[in-house]
């Protein structure tokens, strides 16, 4: 079989599966938002947590609520970072320096994830369970809770109230994430992933002498990575580690893992407006971008030309054979299209016009599917500037599902498309022009015109600040401008969209459903559709082009 055309069946088998868990887990999840009792042991954790779990927040407290809770997690996971040295099954690991602790709690709470550091000769079992492994699931049902409460501002009339925000954590965390994360965590172990808290062993090699390697609580921290849209691995290679990914099978699974949740969600938002051909529109919207980028990835790297190439069958360079091109393709697409940030392949070996389409796939804010909950709510956002745009051409007030979009709901959109595209563009540039920053660019003298080092820099602050976590091999981000500097990408990258978002969540709350007329643009429709995947790629294009023409189209023309 050709590796082309296992790749293409790889493809057909992951979306065979996403539509058999796309209507099951979407009405699962509109069912338990939209519940109006609570589990047992939901009762004791808002004991616990001391919180009304049935009263109503508008959108200010609501807010207040996500705010406090990351707020919390970032000291939580700071200070057990700072004192890992004295803590049992650490592994003889040192407590962690101040910048990086700051740059990985800020990355875990963010649901970015960014690694500065070698998971397994640095974090202790402690850490990597009691710290990291809850914050993917925390910072997962986070994302989730905000895109609902913006769902509840579309689907409730005239009261403002966008739900709860504690029992909509708590819900998400047990009812969702951690019935799924169970099962998907014992098929990983039952295909070879760790589970375990063994220590440090010393190890022989095929070619002679040793090496040391770590066990740990692997298969239960590597699907939560993937479920939630995470992206931290356990070790340094990421889902690259055989103990994270043994072989072709969970590596299609782990694919599965991430985009099974972002596109599903869409079905939860048909549902809980009334209007489940309002979730096809956005899952079309989704499922050709996400398409669209698989192929132009995968032929990128197949046709990848010269000699050696060519010999290898592709652009090899960088990706594990048990994958092969094809998969390791889909599976660099969805990490960069959604908010997940794991690598089964280093990105930075990617061709060229490769590492482009990985940037992109960031630059639209991964929205296509997106991250857990951040896609949707990302992808509604652009829904309601292209209803703008189209209202615009035929001058009359703009509405979406049933509700007009005014002078504060454009400002708040406008507001949260522009915070992001600011901190990538501003701190890229910034690290462009100070000399310790440009030290970090290890290989840029070797490539000569520096085109790929500058993409290096631009790949770092927009993983960082659209919560993606992964990272061009090459730039050391180790360095205190760095982690500092990614550290504020990925807390104002993931908070400021959230003020914008339940501020428009509040006023649409607060508004009178508008009656359909003849007027109105049907936005179920393929045309709606179309009029969205425009609306993206134009927004995007305008916003990065000048920035990509720097980087990796200056070095695929080369």
């Amino acid at each position: 079989m050709s590796p082309v055309l296992a790749g293409v069946l790889q493809l057909t088998a992951l979306v065979a599966a996403l539509a058999l868990a796309y209507r099951p887990l979407g009405d699962h999840m509109a069912a338990v938002y939209n519940s109006p009792r609570h589990l047992r042991v939901e009762k004791v954790i808002y004991r616990f947590i001391g919180a009304d779990a049935d009263a109503e927040m508008r959108w200010p407290a609501y807010l207040r609520g996500v705010l406090a809770f990351s707020a919390a997690g970032v000291l939580f996971l700071y200070l057990l970072q700072r004192v890992q040295g004295g803590l049992p099954l650490s592994l003889g690991f040192a407590s962690i320096s101040p910048d990086q602790a700051f740059n990985t709690a800020a990355s875990f709470v963010a649901n970015t994830n960014w690694q500065s550091y070698s998971g397994e000769q640095a974090m202790g079992h402690v850490v990597q369970t009691a710290g990291l492994a809850v914050q993917n699931f925390v910072s997962a049902a986070t994302g989730m809770a905000v895109a609902i409460a913006l769902v509840r501002g579309f689907a409730r009339s005239r009261t403002g109230d966008l739900g709860n925000f504690w029992a909509d954590l708590v819900r998400g965390t047990v009812r969702v994430l951690l019935p799924i994360a169970v099962v998907g965590a014992l098929v990983l172990v039952a295909c070879g992933a760790l589970q375990n808290f063994s220590g440090i062993h010393e190890v022989g090699q095929f070619m002679g002498g040793s090496q040391q390697t770590s066990g740990g609580a692997v298969a239960s921290l590597e699907v939560i990575k993937e479920l939630g849209t995470n992206g931290g691995g356990y070790f340094n290679a990421n889902s690259a580690h055989p103990f994270e990914n043994p072989d072709a099978f969970t590596n299609l699974f782990e694919i599965f893992l991430i985009l099974v949740i972002p596109f599903a969600l869409t079905r939860t938002f048909g549902k809980l407006v009334g209007n489940v051909k309002q979730g096809y529109a956005v899952l079309a919207t989704m499922g050709v971008i996400w398409l669209g980028f698989t192929a132009l990835m995968m032929w990128s790297e197949f046709a990848h030309g010269g000699p050696a190439l060519q010999a290898a069958g592709a652009a090899m360079e960088g990706k594990e054979t048990r994958f092969g091109v094809g998969s390791s393709a889909i599976f660099s697409v969805a990490t960069t299209l959604t908010s997940t940030g794991a690598v089964d392949s280093f990105h930075s070996s990617f061709t060229a016009f490769g590492g482009g389409i990985q940037l992109l796939g960031m630059m639209l804010g991964e929205i296509a599917p997106g991250g857990v909950g951040s896609g949707l709510y990302g992808m509604l956002v652009m829904a309601i500037i292209a209803v703008f745009i189209a209202g615009l051409m035929v001058g009359r007030t703009p509405e979406y599902l049933g509700k007009k979009i005014g002078t504060r709901e454009i400002k708040l959109a406008a507001c949260f498309i522009l915070v992001t595209p600011a901190l990538v563009l501003g701190f890229t540039a910034a690290s462009m022009v100070l000399p310790d920053a440009l030290a970090s660019q290890l290989n840029t003298k070797a490539l000569g015109a520096g085109a790929h080092g500058f993409s290096e820099v631009l790949y770092a602050f927009t993983s960082g600040a659209n919560n993606n976590g992964s990272a061009f091999a090459g730039l050391n981000a180790d360095t205190p401008w760095y982690n500092t500097t990614i550290g504020l990408a990925m807390l104002l990258g993931r908070f400021l969209p959230m003020v914008f978002v339940l501020a428009l969540a509040g006023s649409l709350a607060e508004q009178k459903p508008v009656p359909e007329t003849a007027g109105t643009l049907r936005t179920e429709k393929p045309l709606f559709a179309g009029l969205l995947v425009g609306t993206i790629l134009i927004i995007t294009g305008l916003t990065y082009f000048p920035a990509l023409a720097l980087g990796p189209l200056a070095e695929g023309l080369s």
